[in-house]
């Protein structure tokens, strides 16, 4: 894990700034999500990027009532039914 030096500390709302070099340098743009885990004692944040619920693509993909699924899934689903 590489470590930019750059510290920020915590507003009282709890929320902290992302550096906008840091926000250009992931991709990050204003209201993008981002998907925050914990590993042990390390908080992680890491842009979100939906992808198939059943398969994990990120390529084509389809909503269908708050779900994103993948071309080649439906067509999957389509000849199982």
């Amino acid at each position: 894990m590489k470590s930019t030096g750059i510290v920020r500390k915590v507003d009282e709302l709890g929320r902290i700034v992302l550096p906008i070099e840091l926000r250009r340098t992931m991709d990050i743009a204003e209201r993008d999500p981002v998907l925050i885990t914990v590993a042990g004692e390390t908080i992680i944040l890491k842009k979100h990027q939906p992808a198939c619920v059943f398969c994990n693509s990120f390529k084509d993909l389809i909503s269908y009532k708050g779900k994103n699924i993948c071309p080649s899934c439906v067509t999957s689903l389509v000849t199982k039914v």
